[in-house]
């Protein structure tokens, strides 16, 4: 068993080597490394600190569906933890996104609490991403629906921490704030 900062460590190099050269959507054309560094922080803030392993699948959460990394890759090289929490929040990307949109809603209630916990971190920082200062018609759009169905997945989420779910309800206002 590798010591937390290790674990931690270990994650942040394997998701930034299988990111990397991946750019986020929307204007800002951020590496997508960000992104996963801001949900692994969120993570680390709402639990003080206190699990490494949810640390580490924050930073992995998409690597099983937007990289080949394996469940059983993740498993030897991090924990059987990190793997099995990393492959709840993995959607199946041979779905259309309307289908894999419902079946997160649907999912959510049923989520481990520290999948929960991941769910609603990621929502929180693919909110933050979508606010543009003087956005476009298109980009109010997008940030309309992406916010209204985050709300949904995220309702099934809720009560695993109170901080979390503060954040989540900020990112949603702020959003709101520009519709």
């Amino acid at each position: 068993m590798l010591s937390p900062i290790r674990l931690i460590s270990e994650a942040a190099e394997l998701a930034a080597r299988r990111h990397n050269g991946v750019a986020r959507k929307g204007r800002g054309n951020e590496p997508y490394i960000n992104h996963l560094a801001e949900v692994a922080n969120l993570l680390a803030t709402a639990t003080d600190g206190a699990d490494a392993e949810l640390v580490a699948a924050g930073w992995l959460h998409d690597s099983i569906e937007d990289t080949d990394t394996t469940r059983e890759e993740l498993a030897q090289r991090l924990s059987e933890r990190v793997a099995s929490l990393v492959v709840e929040c993995t959607d199946d990307m041979d779905l259309p996104k309307a289908e894999r949109r419902r079946k997160q809603i649907e999912d959510a209630p049923h989520k481990s609490p520290s999948a929960k916990l991941i769910k609603i971190a990621d929502k929180v920082s693919n909110i933050g991403a979508r606010i543009q200062s003087d956005p476009t018609t298109e980009e109010r759009d997008e940030l309309a629906d992406y916010a209204g169905w985050a709300e949904q997945v995220v309702a099934g989420c809720r009560g695993g921490n109170p901080w979390l779910d503060t954040k989540f309800d900020d990112a949603v206002k702020a959003a709101r704030a520009l519709l």
